[in-house]
């Protein structure tokens, strides 16, 4: 046989190369948000090393591409056209901030591939069915509605506390929590007594937190991100207010502990994971596997680490229950799993239906706590 007989031989008989399964995972890994977008990145690295050493998805080798968003609009939307048309990535993972999201999510819809949001709380999900035809965007993060919702029931049926002040930051995110806030307490018929704003990078909110005393109030409502919560709590303590102070998941970051030290004792938050209340042999061996990974305990933002390891073993579920990694067949899949998702921030018997691709329900949330250092489960009141 001469060498072109042997080398079409050898082409006809060789196992044919089994391609990778490509999954985007994008959010701000540099910057002022980095915490958040790098516990999210770790937690997505773990899930997809342990799914890998298990023998893949379907066999084949998950290979992540991963891209900082550096918590800008544009950048996102770059990226996200850079991961479907250059990557042809088979789907989504991220983001963490509310207007990056809403900035690209849409481009992944337009093209049919699924996005699962693991940490934006503020982004479009279930809007998306009224905008198109077909909602490719998914969430396995509890949504602002959520979060302002519980923060309320805290506040005023749990703590029965009835003159409210609201303290937010002027984004897109705090200004959304704003009004969700607002909302919230509309159904109680109960509006705040004073309701003030802040910037980011602001270190001092003593004209917001006297203004909010001296209107009467008994509980102050936040919402935010970590470094500037802290410089809320701080503020209290330099002005030696004593009030409990309730807001969303950042309150459990630790941007938000380690800049308000003592000062943050005390502040709650409605959470999908507490690192402190490990409940089951699997949570136990995520955060054992983490904090030995990545050599950091505790862990930086325990919230976004968890749905971030949560969000791509869901995405494997769905493509090894369609058989296929075709977009739609995979919406499908998620649509409708037949079987339970068991995950680390609790287990979904039907996490989305062809109506609602919302995950996360009261059911799976926790009141945390900010206790010396750490994040514990709070205690009733």
């Amino acid at each position: 046989m001469n060498r072109l007989a042997m080398l079409a031989a050898a082409l006809l008989f060789a196992t044919p190369a089994v391609a990778d399964i490509k999954v985007g995972v994008y959010g701000p890994f540099t910057g002022g948000s980095a915490g958040m977008g790098v516990s999210m990145r770790n937690g997505v690295d773990l899930a997809a090393e342990e799914i890998n050493a298990a023998g893949g998805i379907m066999g084949q080798k998950v290979v992540l591409v991963k891209r900082d968003d550096e918590a800008k609009n544009e950048r996102g939307a770059q990226i996200m056209q850079e991961l479907l048309d250059k990557e042809h990535v088979v789907g989504v993972l991220g983001p963490i901030n509310t207007g990056v999201a809403d900035n690209s999510t849409r481009y992944a819809n337009e093209r049919k591939v699924p996005v699962i949001i693991n940490a934006s709380a503020g982004a479009k999900v279930n809007e998306y069915f009224a905008q198109a035809p077909e909602n490719y965007i998914f969430r396995i993060a509890a949504a602002d509605p959520l979060q302002t919702e519980l923060t309320v029931r805290e506040a005023l049926d749990s703590r029965k506390y009835k003159k409210p002040a609201i303290l937010c930051d002027d984004t897109n995110y705090g200004q959304g929590g704003r009004s969700k806030l607002e909302a919230a307490l509309a159904k109680r018929n109960v509006k705040a007594v004073y309701t003030g704003k802040f910037k980011i990078k602001d270190t001092d909110m003593t004209p917001q937190v006297q203004e909010a005393k001296a209107a009467g109030a008994d509980v102050l409502l936040v919402w935010g991100i970590g470094p500037e919560l802290a410089a809320v709590a701080n503020s209290l303590d330099r002005v030696g207010w004593k009030v409990d102070m309730i807001g969303g998941w950042t309150l459990s970051m630790s941007a938000f502990i380690n800049n308000a030290g003592k000062n943050g004792n005390g502040a709650t938050s409605p959470l999908t994971f507490i690192e402190g209340d490990i409940s089951g042999a699997k949570q136990k061996k995520f955060v054992d596997d983490y904090h030995k990974r990545f050599n950091e305990k505790p862990i930086a933002v325990a919230v976004a680490a968890a749905q971030g390891y949560d969000s791509i073993y869901l995405l494997k579920q769905a493509i090894e229950q369609a058989k296929s990694t075709e977009g739609a067949k995979v919406k499908a899949a998620l649509e409708n799993l037949d079987k339970p998702f068991v995950g680390v921030t609790g287990t979904y018997s039907k996490p989305f239906s062809a109506t609602n691709h919302e995950a996360v329900t009261a059911d799976q949330m926790k009141m945390g706590v900010v206790k010396d250092g750490s994040v514990v489960l709070s205690a009733k009141k």
